[in-house]
């Protein structure tokens, strides 16, 4: 099976932490030389020091906010610029903040959308000619479960999931026969600083203990555990690997079971 990523250049969002550092970890581990993307520079400036480099990869990164679209811009091009095409891409941006979507202002609807699909329109235009150009390109799309069946309490979250994945699978079609495949990778229930929020907010809502929240969110998953970052990691590097040329258009849980549709 080939996952050689050698001689391949990756971005990967929200890069500084939890599912974007494992990520971006796994495909250097590959060979891949990696961009981060993120807005913490120091976590950013670290991590690019301490991803794997033993093909001589040089790592670097972007810190800029997605909703920032012409420092975006301005940035992704001078890496382009600086270094060739980037054929893989891995999209991910942080989830809103949890919430029913009958209490969800209009305001909150409209900043979790632009912080999302304009953005990643943006980046798709700027990386399209350089995949094209090779003949090779993998944008794996990170998303959430709820793409399969709304979660309670997320409802800004379930609807701009939504519409990212639906983008996404339009591209699939649109970009195939360029040898750009467009999948999206759905995490469930994954130790990151997003599940700990989560955990605070439900305990907040009904009055019970963080550990009490917990034990009863893993009664809904059948691996009877929570995933670590790297399990949803090796999805993601499988994906964009030689290997996975010909899966496109996919949603992929990565939930331990916990999705009870097909």
């Amino acid at each position: 099976m080939d996952l050689n990523l050698s001689g391949k250049r990756a971005l990967v969002g929200g890069a500084s932490q939890g599912l974007g550092a494992a990520c971006a970890w796994q495909l250097a581990a590959l060979g891949a030389e990696v961009i981060l993307l993120a807005r913490s520079e120091d976590k950013l400036a670290a991590l690019a020091r301490e991803l794997p480099a033993e093909q001589g990869q040089k790592h670097s990164y972007i810190c800029a906010d997605s909703a920032d679209m012409p420092h975006l811009a301005t940035e992704l091009q001078a890496q382009l610029d600086a270094g060739g095409p980037i054929s893989i891409w891995v999209i991910n941006s942080g989830g809103p903040a949890p919430g029913p979507a009958h209490l969800a202002s209009p305001q909150e609807f409209i900043h979790a959308f632009a912080q999302h699909l304009p953005g990643s329109q943006l980046m798709l235009q700027l990386l399209l000619p350089g995949m094209r150009e090779l003949g090779y390109g993998r944008i794996i799309n990170v998303l959430s479960t709820s793409v399969k069946a709304p979660l309670p309490n997320l409802g800004v979250s379930n609807s701009i999931r939504a519409a990212m994945a639906n983008w996404a699978k339009t591209l699939a079609r649109e970009l195939a026969a360029d040898g750009i495949t467009v999948n999206n990778v759905l995490p469930g229930l994954t130790r990151t600083a997003r599940l700990e929020s989560l955990f605070t907010y439900r305990a907040q809502a009904t009055g019970k203990t963080e550990e009490e929240v917990a034990r009863e969110m893993l009664l809904d998953v059948p691996a009877r555990r929570f995933a670590e970052p790297q399990e949803f990691a090796n999805a993601v590097a499988f994906l964009a690997s030689p290997a996975a040329a010909y899966i496109n258009g996919i949603n992929l849980p990565v939930d331990g079971g916990a999705t009870a549709s097909l």
